[in-house]
Parts: structure tokens; sequence; C-alpha cells
């Protein structure tokens, strides 16, 4: 088995913007472990970074402060930085020829937000062929309320986690992972 793991719009925007992620406690500090212990396994890491292609985007705004990567992410090792337009990591970008390029026939899934660009990545991952790992406690959200409805961020990460173990996803906890790269 040949991992990489894929760490998702761990961006600013998800901490001081418009869209703070507050589920699960302790996400941020799981997703460093994640990559700090990738790292030093060999696992090949590649970060994702979204942006809005309106340039007048109230979130997400190309080369604003909010779409930064977060300070902690920003400073660890990665081995390619891919910037995304669409939920899902594959579209429109060379992800798929990097993990071509790295021999990786199985992706683990850390990031943001749970519901959105993790479980569209999972999906266009599965499709292709690829084993997917899903870091229940290394992803995250937050409450959502729209014209469809109200969930709080731990309902809308347990349908999420639920929904992806039954046909796409294993999905572990970050230190089952672990025991599995080290």
């Amino acid at each position: 088995m040949s991992r990489a793991l894929l760490v998702i719009d761990v961006q600013k925007e998800y901490f001081d913007g418009a869209l703070p992620v507050t589920y699960p406690v302790g996400h941020l500090d799981q997703i460093l472990r994640v990559m700090d212990e990738a790292k030093q396994a060999g696992v090949p890491t590649a970060v994702i970074r979204h942006h809005q292609p309106d340039p007048d985007s109230p979130i997400f705004r190309l080369n604003s402060d909010a779409w930064q990567l977060h300070p902690e992410v920003e400073k660890r090792h990665r081995d390619v930085l891919i910037d995304k337009q669409l939920p899902g990591s594959f579209t429109n970008t060379n992800l798929a020829e990097w993990l071509k390029k790295v021999d990786a026939d199985t992706v683990a899934i850390a990031g943001y937000m749970t519901q959105m660009c993790c479980d569209t990545t999972a999906r266009q991952a599965f499709h292709r062929g690829y084993k997917v790992e899903f870091l229940r406690d290394a992803t995250g959200t937050l409450d959502v309320e729209n014209e469809a409805g109200s969930v709080t961020a731990k309902q809308l990460q347990d349908s999420i986690l639920v929904s992806q173990q039954m046909f796409i996803s294993e999905v572990i906890a970050t230190d089952a992972w672990l025991d599995r790269v080290r």
C-alpha cells in the first residue's frame, strides 16, 4: 500500500474568517499531528488550497488574508501545493497526475470542511480507484443554517462520516492512522 496525505483547505477563512470551524474539538491539532507524522514516515503530502473564481467573492478571495493557509500548515512540510476552485480537489487540478507520480494507491483525507471539500474529494478519489482513509478527527465543520434547514456541526460531521463509511471510505481516527504509517 502506498499512501498519500491530502490536507484540504486549512486556510485562515476557517479560523478568522466567515466560516469558523468548531467541530470536532482539537481538529487543527490533529491535522498538524498527521502532517508531522506523515513527514517522519515519508508519506507524500499534498496541501490543497481553495479560492473562489469570482475576484470579488466575500470568502476565499484569491490573495486575501483569509485565503492564506493557516500559519501552522504553511510552515510544515508538503510535497506539493495544489490550488483549486471547486469542492473536488481533482477537478481542474494536477492532483491525479501528482498521485500517479508518487505511486499512491491510497489517499488519506484531512482538512475542511468535512461535508464539502473533504467529502467531494473522497468520492472523487474512490471513483478513480483509490482506497480512501477519511480521518474522522482531522476533518472539521461548523453549524450550518440555510433555506433547507439547520444542522449542528456534530450532526453534520457524524452524518458525513457514517455516509462515507457505508461504501466510499474507511473512516478512522487519527491515532489509528498514525499507527499504520509509523
